[in-house]
């Protein structure tokens, strides 16, 4: 394996603990800052916006600089919002060091899956980027329980340090492993913008934001949900954060198994209304703790098993904007992480138990199906 993609995979595995750590330590958090578990809730938000506001104006802003600097420049800023973070005084300088941190988020994948594709050679290109998403995996898998642990044991200030120090490392291994890769400019900006006249990638963008604000409306609550509602200590936790990473990792290799065989609209919609059916078992069967594990496992393995369809998808007809799509796509994802977060929260401000939440996801859920199914018979059935 070259060392220039594990480098690379550093970067993914940054932006992973930095994403998905939250809902885990969403506890810990509220109580060190004195607010409550909906507030909490926002700093979910804040990194999703950063995401959000930073994927298409990075990408639009660096065009001109080579490849491996502005990824450098990405590293650093990983570093400046997850050092910040681990030092804020209070809520709300918390609050913009989550938005901080997002901002890389995008940007990274895309510029990195320019570099990894170029890396892999001629035909391993996929086997390439592959390699470089998975330090996100590795990062559900491993470091999300291990922040948890810290957490419980130590300060949820602790994760983003070491999130910080991971962030410094794959500063200095990009800048002494990965090659100066030369960024390719051939159309006006203008020109990539130009897919977006037609429906298809409109239909996979809408049901990409519906099918993470759905799941979101319950896992951002997950930690109390499980804690308050399931009943687990909150001793259990890395082990069932362990539980949530490993649900990932299965329904991203699976997923894109299915999808070399079968129509990749028909799979997502109907992960998507597997979905809708799973938040439903969460709100009727919450409080029963075996139900509840089971439920996070399959619902962790929808989220990822969505990945590969909405990716390729986007770039499929996004024909002359596929780094744009691409971005768009991360927009999408963390708006519905975003909204997720802050619907979810409704119901648990109101006095409702933690599970109410997926309540709000189950519409979401059906919406996203239905635009699957949608695309899937106009322009995959023909």
């Amino acid at each position: 394996m070259k060392t220039s993609l594990i480098a690379l995979s550093l970067g993914t595995f940054v932006l992973g603990m930095a994403e998905f750590v939250m809902p885990g330590i969403l506890s810990f958090v509220a109580n060190d800052l004195n607010i409550s578990i909906p507030e909490a809730g926002h700093l979910i938000s804040a990194y999703a916006l950063g995401v959000s506001f930073g994927a298409p104006v990075i990408l639009l802003s660096v065009e001109k600089y080579r490849l491996k600097s502005v990824l450098i420049f990405l590293a650093a800023l990983m570093l400046t919002g997850n050092i910040l973070a681990a030092f804020a005084p209070n809520y709300y300088a918390l609050m913009a060091c989550r938005f901080i941190s997002g901002l890389p988020h995008g940007a990274y994948f895309g510029m990195g899956t320019i570099i990894a594709s170029k890396l892999g050679g001629k035909g391993k290109e996929s086997t390439a980027i592959a390699i470089m998403v998975s330090g996100m995996t590795v990062a559900n898998l491993l470091g999300v329980p291990v922040g948890t642990f810290l957490s419980n044991n130590f300060s949820w200030r602790t994760i983003f340090m070491f999130v910080a120090a991971a962030a410094l490392v794959t500063g200095i291994g990009i800048k002494m492993f990965v090659p100066d890769v030369e960024n390719e400019i051939t159309q006006r900006v203008r020109d990539r913008f130009k897919f977006l006249k037609h429906l298809a990638p409109w239909l996979v963008i809408f049901a990409t934001f519906t099918g993470n604000c759905g799941i979101f409306c319950m896992y951002s609550y997950i930690n109390p949900i499980l804690t308050n509602v399931a009943g687990f200590s909150e001793n259990t936790l890395p082990i069932l954060m362990v539980t949530a990473g490993a649900g990932m990792v299965a329904g991203n290799l699976i997923s894109g198994k299915i999808c070399d065989h079968y129509p990749m609209g028909l799979v997502a919609g109907i992960i998507q209304g597997s979905t809708a059916v799973i938040l439903t078992v969460i709100l009727i069967f919450g409080a029963n703790p075996w139900i509840m594990v089971v439920m996070m496992f399959m619902s962790t393995f929808c989220l990822f098993a969505l990945s590969s369809p909405q990716q390729f998808l986007i770039i499929k007809h996004g024909k002359g904007g596929e780094k744009l799509g691409g971005a768009l796509v991360q927009v999408a994802f963390n708006v519905g992480n975003a909204a997720g977060a802050f619907l979810g929260g409704l119901p648990i401000l109101a006095g409702c138990a933690e599970n109410v939440s997926a309540a709000w996801g189950i519409p979401f859920e059906v919406t996203g199906c239905l635009l699957f199914m949608y695309f899937h018979s106009r322009y995959e059935r023909a």
